[in-house]
């Protein structure tokens, strides 16, 4: 599947994310007006429906102090992080370097790859085309895509659009992820889903997939006649004023600056590379380019603040928790703590998080990671995109969001301890975009 840069020069027009300056910035917001929330036993939040204001001032001040721990022991290339409060970008944060070799910045307008995070945006434009009356959650993909087949002809015909994107077609984790890696073409990886055993019947187990997720492209251009990406643009990109948002690489090299993927070089160093081609041949999965400025708008969107774009009936089903996922309550020290139930829902994760729900996802491909995460309930969400290994980004979110809703504190990130002996290596490097998701 090719790919061109989007042109994005109506959308420039828009000009309506917010002008925040590189320093970290903190602002108290009004409470959301929302029905009676759930009590829970680990904070003092009870019923009410907006955290404290001086409770989110003080989860902030102390997030800008964790990453100026991380930027001074050098753990991450670069990184750039917002924090949105009841649809206002609350605080904004750029550290380290677009590319290491010349020392360009990390600014708020420094286009990342978006890995994962991109599923989203194929739910949310296939749930805009399903509410146009294009087609629907339970058409069939063997009904529009006579190349589909599965090994088990029943199960290739019963097989919907809310199987695909709510990752439970019965294929094994990241079937054919190794493949598209080593360059097989995507056009021929979705030819040969018939040679692979399902786990269980299409919709009763998770199994998460890049290859097969990205069918909806095929089911959106056979349905619409317009590329999937250009329906994105259209639907997405455009109103939300995402003006640098994009697909494919030579949009993400083409952007007036964009981030460097980078490995660990020597004892405290980075050394940037050319991002790798293979995923954003699966678009629809893991194909979007963003800046911070990007996802800001973007999460308040999730968040419900532009129902104009997506409205909340629409936001409710693509949040509804869907197949459940246990082993993720176990994948890090922080969700073995505190989360209690974990679903797939469409182009999501839906996280019990100390009783709140908390609706996530991550990505990862060679040298970028990147995290989204919000409590609806509450509208506090924040976003954090990084280009280098690592999970630093990911492990500091729950340290914001525990001192929000008054949890006890833990260093999850270990970022208050002794600087680790090598920052510039953290940990085992993950270079496989397929062990994240």
């Amino acid at each position: 599947m090719q790919f061109r840069k989007l042109s994005l020069l109506i959308a420039g027009v828009l000009g309506i994310t917010a002008a925040l300056s590189a320093t970290p910035t903190t602002c108290a917001a009004p409470a959301p007006a929302h029905g009676p929330a759930t009590v829970h036993d680990t904070t003092d939040l009870d019923s009410a429906t907006s955290i404290p204001p001086e409770r989110i001032k003080n989860a902030l001040d102390a997030y800008s102090h964790w990453l100026d721990v991380v930027a001074q022991r050098n753990e991450v290339a670069g990184l750039a992080t917002a924090v949105v409060v009841d649809n206002k970008v609350a605080f904004e944060r750029e550290i380290g370097y677009a590319d290491a070799s010349t020392q360009a910045p990390i600014t708020a307008d420094t286009v990342f790859r978006l890995a994962s995070l991109s599923k989203a945006f194929a739910t949310a434009v296939t749930g805009l085309l399903i509410d146009d009356g294009r087609f629907s959650w339970n058409t069939k993909l063997a009904d529009v895509l006579p190349f589909f087949q599965l090994k088990d002809a029943q199960a290739s015909g019963e097989a919907t659009v809310r199987d695909i994107l709510g990752q439970r077609l019965g294929l094994p984790h990241n079937t054919y992820d190794a493949l598209l890696e080593d360059n097989v073409p995507y056009e021929e990886l979705v030819r040969r889903l018939d040679e692979v055993t399902l786990t269980c019947n299409v919709g009763e187990c998770y199994g998460y997939q890049n290859v097969a997720f990205s069918l909806i492209g095929d089911l959106i251009y056979a349905e619409t006649g317009d590329f999937f990406y250009h329906q994105v643009d259209k639907r997405l990109f455009f109103p939300l004023g995402m003006n640098s948002a994009s697909y494919g690489r030579d949009a993400l090299e083409s952007s007036k600056s964009w981030a460097r993927p980078h490995r660990p070089h020597g004892a405290h160093g980075w050394m940037s590379f050319d991002p790798k081609e293979a995923y954003y041949r699966v678009a629809p999965a893991a194909g979007v380019n963003a800046s911070l400025h990007d996802m800001e708008q973007w999460l308040i969107a999730q968040m419900g603040g532009r129902p104009d774009v997506l409205p909340q009936t629409l936001l409710d089903y693509l949040h509804t928790p869907g197949v459940p996922t246990p082993s993720e309550m176990h994948a890090a020290p922080w969700r073995r703590a505190r989360l209690t139930s974990a679903s797939y829902a469409l182009g999501w994760r839906v996280f019990t998080y100390a009783g709140e729900t908390l609706i996530f996802h991550a990505g990862e491909v060679e040298g970028y990671r990147t995290m989204i995460a919000f409590f609806p309930k509450y509208h506090v969400g924040m976003v954090s995109m990084w280009n280098s290994p690592g999970a630093i980004g990911t492990d500091l979110m729950p340290m914001v969001f525990d001192s929000m809703l008054g949890l006890p504190h833990v260093d999850w990130a270990g970022v208050e301890g002794d600087a680790p002996a090598n920052p510039a290596t953290p940990g085992r490097p993950h270079h496989k975009h397929r062990r994240q998701g």
